[in-house]
């Protein structure tokens, strides 16, 4: 589980990204010249940690340990940076990039869904005030682009539907409540008849499972007695450990290129959902201890690589966060 010392060192190395704006891969539109800019000029707080996204959640993710651990160095580190970047001033500059007729699909949907969960970390603390109005924003579009999104994106990537869900559910269940039931509405329309799911996965760049973040999703709309009923369905055998595939960790080959090293984030992504589902089952349920023991292996496969290079340095720890306490 999370311990203090993983905390901080989770804590040590976003707060060392955060701020660092080269290298970085912007998600970015260019109308006319006068759209070169550096990344600084076009996001006054997101532009760090490689990409807008990443950056984002590296900021849910301290804000999340600052409240677990308060009395550590690393949280007042976190609350002095905090006091310096989530402002009003530049969340203004955040919105006027997504006001923008270039910027309609920006980082949609995994950015707006983390931006929202870190929206409702920072309104336990003196910053909540001040990110709402980019929170609202970006529930805004959740709420336009969903009724038209006549199929579910199913990937395994940061386009993938169920994922942004989850996280986006979370914060409408407290903030929106008609979004919160838009969610839900088509949620169960793209996921509540799907059965026997085969899992092909992974692929080479995944860093979410598209089959274990539906049942994520669903766990978290369905009670209990649904929801396993819905999961006896979907994965038929997992009592078996099968599809195979879903209990295996993936096999990392090279973890200085950005692409493979998603696998390590699908490891981590894959033991949070694991745990989500256990939970969701219940301690009774036969499946329970399958799916927690396939989060360790999952765990254990990459944990011990969210330190080492830049090219998971910069955002493997927040899925590692997930995994550890949020599972």
């Amino acid at each position: 589980m999370l311990s203090v010392e993983t905390a901080t060192l989770f804590a040590r190395l976003t707060l060392g990204h955060v701020g660092r704006e080269y290298p970085n891969k912007l998600d970015h539109v260019m109308a006319g010249p006068e759209g070169v800019r550096s990344p600084s000029e076009l996001h006054p707080i997101f532009y760090g940690s490689f990409d807008w996204h990443s950056c984002v959640h590296g900021w849910w993710q301290l804000l999340r340990i600052r409240r677990l651990f308060p009395g550590t160095p690393e949280a007042a580190a976190i609350t002095a940076r905090a006091d310096e970047m989530l402002v009003a001033e530049k969340v203004a500059g955040e919105l006027a990039y997504l006001e923008r007729p270039t910027s309609a699909g920006f980082e949609r949907p995994y950015g707006w869904a983390w931006l929202l969960a870190l929206h409702g970390e920072a309104e336990r603390t003196p910053w909540g005030v001040a990110l709402e109005p980019l929170a609202r924003a970006f529930a805004d579009r959740f709420r336009a682009y969903l009724p038209k999104l006549t199929y579910a994106i199913r990937s395994g990537g940061h386009f993938n539907t169920a994922f942004g869900l989850v996280l986006a559910q979370d914060w409408a269940r407290a903030h929106d409540p008609e979004l919160a039931v838009l969610i839900g509405e088509r949620a169960r329309a793209w996921y509540g008849e799907d059965r026997a799911c085969q899992a092909w996965e992974p692929s080479g760049d995944d860093f979410l499972s598209p089959a274990l973040i539906e049942a994520l999703l669903m766990s978290r709309l369905l009670d209990g007695a649904d929801f396993a009923a819905w999961f006896a369905d979907f994965l038929p055998d997992a009592l078996d450990s099968k599809p195979a595939t879903l209990f295996t960790p993936a096999y990392v080959s090279d973890r200085s290129d950005g692409k493979i090293a998603h696998l390590d984030g699908l490891n981590l992504s894959r033991a949070w959902c694991w745990r989500g589902i256990a939970a969701a089952l219940g301690a009774k349920h036969p499946v329970a201890v399958v799916a927690e023991e396939a989060a360790e292996r999952h765990l254990a496969a990459s944990l011990p690589h969210v330190e080492g290079d830049y090219m998971g340095e910069h955002w493997l720890a927040t899925f590692a966060l997930l995994a550890l306490e949020r599972g």
